[in-house]
């Protein structure tokens, strides 16, 4: 982070800050797990758009942490057109909100469940999928 201080000082962390974190959890996956994401584009806003909140039938902004947009490895054909390269979207107030409520994990561990759990959605896998995955781990 830009202040590594920047909790001790009261300060919420940055859209900046939170992309630091981000490329730190996506450093600290395995690197079968990176490799197998291949180029996925990390992008963070402090929350999504209205109509992608309406698009997904979210009344309440601070409900979605993370959105997965593209084509998932699983949907895709090696014929037709290039897809659209595919894109990690981290929301930084409803990730600092869930963090405030849920003080059992330190920010670092939220958006890196975060990351995963879109990263899982680029593999095809459905919440249910992801759930029962780390319910086992």
């Amino acid at each position: 982070m830009n202040d590594p201080d920047a909790s001790v000082a009261g300060r919420a962390p940055s859209l900046d800050d939170l992309a630091e974190i981000a490329e730190r959890a996506f450093a600290a996956l395995p690197e079968g797990f990176r490799k197998l994401a291949g180029d996925v584009v990390f992008r963070v806003d402090d929350f999504a758009s209205d109509e992608i909140l309406a698009e997904m039938g979210i009344e309440d902004p601070f409900d979605l942490t993370g959105l997965y947009s593209g084509v998932s490895l699983a949907d895709r054909s090696g014929f037709g057109a290039e897809p659209e390269p595919s894109r990690i979207f981290l929301y930084r107030r409803p990730i600092l909100d869930e963090w405030a409520e849920h003080g059992e994990v330190t920010l670092e561990e939220l958006v890196s469940h975060v990351l995963v759990h879109e990263i899982g959605h680029h593999f095809g896998l459905s919440d249910p999928d992801i759930e029962a995955i780390e319910a086992s781990a």
